[in-house]
């Protein structure tokens, strides 16, 4: 059977972070029902159409390893409302008995009575958005729980029988210090969950921080005099700082049993994740909600990013466009780059009938000159240096 992945889009929070450019706002428990409703029609109607269409010999020839939860907030809605999803989700297809089921949680939204139901439904994985070990650094965010809220939310989620727990956090946050951030990472690790990803923080457009440390703002103002209420005063760490910190991330997670395999994503051996892992490799997917998007049959989809035209046009799927060949390298190689096992030379033949040194010869040269690349076996990779400077390597990839 052919290998599949799900992901199910929650647009909620209970408060925009300063920093979040994602989907998401605040929402009332009705609109929060009725948008699960959709989402039900949209896995049925969508799966019938997607079989009818795409699916020749119907759902049974693949078979959904890995589902997520994302967000927004997944955990704002009721322990309810995720087992009607994942019932449906297993009513129309074939999801396999050991599938990784991941769900994103904020500390600020979960109760005990939650956790046992999501378990119930057959969430396996969970993804708790610590960010940092610091309330002050938690208020700069936007955050809605304290480093004390987290702790008692993750003892909650092992006492309710979670055994695959990712913790999130993001580095060069205002006004944060090689310091902080490394009592950060250790005390995150020393709680032992079993996967860590650790961000760097981007600014985003059409965020308060952007507003606040847009194009370089934030490295023009003086640390010296911020006072604890006025945490916008606080200046981003310099972009040497920001890859020292970005290094002793490595180092100081080893010491704890973290193995690197991606840029930003830290496990216990066996622990990786299976579904990221999916995006990197290309994996089909199918995105369900508002602004997911879908790789299937090397089409590429988005929903639309507004509710509103979401619930007006769900049932009525594109299905976007079929990548040429040149795009579906490229992305084998800009996502494949991303894992620290990097890219399979020979895998690349197999999917493109082409040899990898007759398409990209010359930027792996070049790549590799500058350091930013190595060769071993049959496995191009970014070296540490190239991690540094990723993007970069990943345009040279580029028709």
């Amino acid at each position: 059977m052919t290998q599949m992945e799900i992901y199910i889009h929650i647009p909620f929070c209970v408060k925009k972070c300063a920093y979040c450019d994602f989907l998401s706002a605040p929402s009332t428990t009705e609109e929060r029902e009725r948008y699960v409703e959709f989402l039900c029609e949209e896995m049925r109607v969508g799966g019938r159409k997607l079989e009818e269409e795409w699916v020749r010999g119907g759902w049974d020839r693949y078979e959904v390893s890995t589902v997520f939860f994302g967000g927004g907030t997944p955990s704002i809605l009721t322990g309810e409302q995720i087992a009607r999803l994942m019932d449906t989700l297993r009513s129309t297809f074939v999801v396999r008995e050991d599938a990784e089921v991941s769900l994103e949680m904020n500390p600020g939204t979960v109760t005990w009575e939650k956790l046992l139901a999501y378990k119930r439904a057959g969430v396996n994985r969970l993804s708790i958005g610590l960010q940092s070990a610091h309330d002050e650094e938690l208020r700069m965010l936007g955050r809605i729980h304290t480093w004390e809220e987290f702790l008692q939310a993750y003892q909650m989620a092992r006492e309710a029988g979670f055994l695959n727990i990712n913790v999130d956090l993001i580095s060069a946050i205002p006004g944060q210090t090689a310091e902080s951030w490394e009592e950060t990472l250790r005390r995150a690790a020393e709680l032992g969950p079993e996967h860590l990803s650790a961000y760097s923080l981007i600014i985003e457009p059409g965020t308060p921080f952007y507003e606040w440390y847009g194009e370089g703002k934030g490295k023009e103002k003086s640390q010296g005099g911020c006072a604890k209420d006025d945490l916008r005063m606080a200046m981003l760490p310099s972009e040497e700082e920001e890859r020292e910190i970005y290094r002793r991330t490595k180092t100081i997670l080893s010491e704890y049993g973290y193995g690197r395999y991606e840029i930003s994503n830290y496990a216990k051996p066996g622990y990786e994740c299976r579904h990221n892992l999916g995006y990197w490799e290309r994996v089909p997917y199918l995105g369900f909600g508002v602004g997911a998007a879908s790789l299937f049959r090397e089409a590429r989809y988005t929903n639309p990013p507004g509710v509103e035209e979401y619930k007006a046009h769900f049932t009525d799927k594109l299905y976007g466009s079929v990548l040429s060949p040149e795009e579906q390298m490229e992305e084998f190689m800009f996502l494949g780059l991303r894992k620290m096992e990097g890219v399979s030379k020979k895998e690349f033949e197999r999917k493109f009938g082409r040899r990898f040194d007759d398409v990209y010869e010359k930027p792996f040269e070049k790549m590799k000159k500058l350091g930013f690349l190595e060769e071993r076996d049959d496995r191009v990779f970014l070296t540490d240096t190239g991690i540094d400077v990723s993007n970069a390597v990943f345009v040279e990839f580029m028709f």
